[in-house]
């Protein structure tokens, strides 16, 4: 191998810069932080469980976007039987009011921009 040291010292270089961002975490002690989100006030029960908002409430609106635009249904029946009407801002921001608070902190802290407020009418917070 005629440039082995070369090659060598591009693979550290590729190391330092591709893992720094992980010693950067490490040493400012940010690497286990994540939002602690509050139950809003008025809480009884969401639409469905928490582990399954957490993870895929995008997905679940996307579903209900298409589902009331396109086949126009109107209401989503949760796993216990109870019927929502499919609307982010008639059931799901009653109870999530506060956008800086609940939305943001999540959306901000994974560097996402959700399309939402692109048609719906943004929420001021709490009033």
């Amino acid at each position: 191998m005629y440039d082995g040291k070369k090659v060598i010292v591009g693979l550290v270089v590729f190391l330092a810069f591709a893992l720094f961002p992980v010693w950067y975490n490490l040493a400012a002690g940010t690497s286990g932080y994540m939002p602690e989100l509050k139950k809003p006030e008025g809480y009884t029960k969401c639409v469905e469980s928490t582990p399954y908002m957490r993870a895929f409430h995008m997905d679940l609106l996307n579903q209900w976007r298409d589902e009331f635009v396109r086949e126009s249904d109107r209401y989503h029946s949760a796993p216990d039987g109870t019927r929502y009407w499919k609307s982010l801002s008639g059931t799901c921001m009653k109870c999530h009011a506060n956008k800086d608070t609940f939305c943001d902190r999540c959306h901000n802290y994974v560097g996402v921009t959700p399309y939402c407020w692109d048609c719906h009418v943004q929420p001021q917070g709490v009033k």
